[in-house]
């Protein structure tokens, strides 16, 4: 028997240690998450709904800020039910299977989502730098090109990692570290070497985040000096704003990223880990529709309207 057929044949149980060892705090953990993912879930899809609903947010921004919504969506509910889960009972374990389609999909909508929110960046450089030609060069053929190249490259960085990871030999059963299948707690628990494995996901997590973050400085750069040549305080203060929010949701996102997986330390402890993982996959999914709408006049009036309609609806 080859070790790939057996690999196969042996399908190993991971037991998903989580936060068990504060058992104290898993009821309120639960509802914590709980309350987390609902937001999470409520948040993403009112964003979707208000912006099919509004047609002065039929935009190229709020296009892309639409695909943001249905990632974080996808993201957080790849993640979000099992911990939950897991929070609750006894045996807190996941299929080899399970595992394996949990980081394929989690690492499709992380990897779509930071060329998404580069997308972003570049759209608003069109808007504040070339105002006259922005619909010139964001046209409608350039944005599904942008977003259809997103999605694909998340795709084929999830098959690569993906078949990596099952070329490697696991055990029986094997214990994880985490609440989430991630890359360096599955190749923590093989058996063969998993240089290679390590080696690849360190090269991809880097040229994402090279590519992606020079993209959005040099964007950045030419938007910070545009605004500073205008003679008008009210533009200054108007597109700041609006930069504000995209710096949050690009801080928080890239910066969770850089210290999971670019930057490794052999001093990081397994708790570090685990809360920067929480943030990374339950917080930000929550966070980027509130960074989004909260500053944005059109997302809130839409959002009274529908709330006003609904309600008078109900109360005829």
């Amino acid at each position: 028997m080859t070790s790939s057929e057996g690999n196969r044949s042996s399908r190993p149980t991971f037991n998903l240690l989580g936060f068990s060892e504060y058992t104290g705090l898993q009821i309120p953990l639960f509802l914590v998450f709980l309350s987390v993912y609902a937001v999470t879930l409520v948040g993403n899809l009112g964003m979707i709904i208000i912006i099919m609903f509004n047609p002065k947010l039929h935009t190229i921004m709020y296009f892309f800020l639409s695909h943001l919504s249905f990632l974080d969506c996808c993201y957080s509910t790849v993640v979000t039910p099992k911990l939950l889960e897991n929070l609750v009972v006894k045996e807190k374990t996941i299929s080899f299977s399970g595992c394996i389609m949990q980081f394929s999909f989690a690492c499709i909508f992380s990897g779509i989502e930071t060329f998404m929110l580069a997308a972003m960046v570049y759209d608003h450089l069109g808007a504040v730098c070339n105002p006259l030609l922005y619909t010139t060069i964001m046209s409608q053929k350039l944005c599904v090109l942008l977003v259809a190249g997103s999605y694909s490259w998340g795709l084929v960085c999830s098959l690569t990692l993906t078949y990596f990871l099952l070329a490697l030999s696991y055990g029986e059963s094997n214990i994880i570290n985490n609440f989430i299948c991630d890359h360096p707690v599955i190749v923590s628990v093989s058996c063969s070497d998993p240089h290679i494995s390590q080696m690849l996901c360190f090269i991809i997590a880097v040229f994402n985040e090279v590519s992606s973050l020079i993209i959005i400085i040099v964007s950045s750069v030419f938007i910070f000096i545009t605004v500073m040549r205008m003679p008008s305080a009210s533009g200054h203060q108007r597109t700041f704003s609006t930069c504000v929010s995209h710096r949050n949701a690009i801080t928080i996102f890239h910066g969770t990223i850089l210290f999971l997986y670019c930057a490794p330390s052999p001093k990081t402890t397994w708790l570090s880990v685990k809360v920067a993982s929480v943030f990374y996959t339950v917080v930000i999914p929550m966070l980027n529709p509130l960074i989004y709408s909260l500053r944005n006049r059109d997302v809130k009036d839409t959002f009274r309207k529908l709330v006003v309609t609904k309600f008078l609806w109900h109360t005829i």
